[in-house]
């Protein structure tokens, strides 16, 4: 029997898990609930209802994973802890200083309800997570570096978006170069977040929008522009969507660590994304967990869980036997 998946928030994320679910036989989308008229909304999946957020409830019994895809800003602070009494769910929350918070609130829900919840799921956080967590283990006297881009951030561009007077925008992240050379050097450079980082932002204005206090708005919002050197860029709407309609993304996690009795030796390791589609990219690794919520759920395990809970073979549709065969 197909895993049957519903989809909360049909924009550039929620296309993104229609297209992956598409590549995975064992499961099925069953319906799309989205906040806008549902006639208005038209999906790829023929199978698939479109439905009013409204009537979710009477989907209770006919999804085993809810898949949230808002924004971290506003939407997925209230949703996930709500929908966790509902389904099982996953979402992608990226706003790192407020994971611990989030997952309290959908751990306590979730655990109420019977249901799995795993939150903040994507690259990062995500599989760059995971490969922090298993290069801390593997290297234990070392240094973490953590570089982003070049590429577009949703969440970061959701956040801009959300700011009054803006119309639409777009954010990038840009490594500095000089830092993450550092890093490869094996010199082990103490850098803040401001030195290994910067932000760019595009930004079309609501007519009669002050541009001077969206700005102002922009660079001093905490967890997503206060600790960055940020620029913003005031264009017009044909300009944004000309020069800056992809979404493309990636980065790089490194870890050099010293190994032996007197520290003698040294180790770097690198796990690297280059991403054509940040969206596309991030809906496959929600798409790979949204197997693991159900298989936990019919094991009876309940509450909320990140990347760190989940052993990797939940992840893949194929069973024990065949990825020890295939993939060890």
């Amino acid at each position: 029997m197909s895993i049957r998946i519903g989809i909360l928030g049909y924009g550039n994320l929620g296309r993104g898990v229609e297209c992956a679910i598409k590549q995975n036989p064992d499961m099925e989308l069953a319906a799309v609930f989205t906040r806008r008229a549902p006639e208005k909304v038209s999906i790829l999946t023929k199978s698939a209802e479109v439905c009013s957020v409204n009537d979710i409830e009477q989907w209770k019994d006919r999804i085993d994973v809810l898949i949230l895809c808002g924004g971290s800003a506003t939407d997925l602070p209230e949703q996930t802890p709500k929908y966790a009494e509902l389904f099982n769910v996953i979402d992608s929350f990226d706003t790192h200083a407020r994971i611990p918070e989030h997952f309290d609130d959908v751990d306590a829900a979730a655990k109420k309800s019977g249901h799995i919840g795993i939150i903040s799921v994507g690259w990062d956080p995500g599989m760059f997570s995971l490969n922090r967590m298993y290069a801390n283990a593997i290297l234990p006297e070392g240094k973490d570096y953590t570089f982003w881009g070049k590429g577009v951030s949703q969440g970061h561009s959701d956040a801009i978006r959300r700011v009054e007077g803006v119309k639409d925008g777009k954010q990038y992240t840009i490594p500095v170069e000089s830092a993450l050379e550092a890093v490869r050097n094996g010199e082990n450079p103490d850098l803040t977040t401001r030195q290994k980082h910067t932000r760019e932002c595009f930004v079309v204005l609501e007519e009669g929008a002050d541009a001077a206090k969206v700005e102002e708005t922009i660079k001093t919002m905490p967890n997503y522009f206060a600790d960055y050197d940020t620029t913003v860029h005031f264009i017009s709407e044909e300009e944004l969507q000309k020069n800056h309609s992809g979404i493309p993304h990636g980065g790089f996690v490194i870890r050099s660590g010293k190994t032996g009795w007197d520290l003698e030796h040294n180790h770097v390791i690198e796990y690297s994304l280059k991403l054509d589609s940040n969206p596309e990219f991030t809906s496959c690794v929600i798409v790979a967990y949204a197997r693991a919520a159900y298989r936990m759920s019919q094991e009876g395990q309940k509450g909320c869980k990140t990347v760190f809970d989940v052993a990797p073979a939940y992840l893949s549709a194929l069973d024990g036997a065949e990825l020890r065969k295939h993939l060890l």
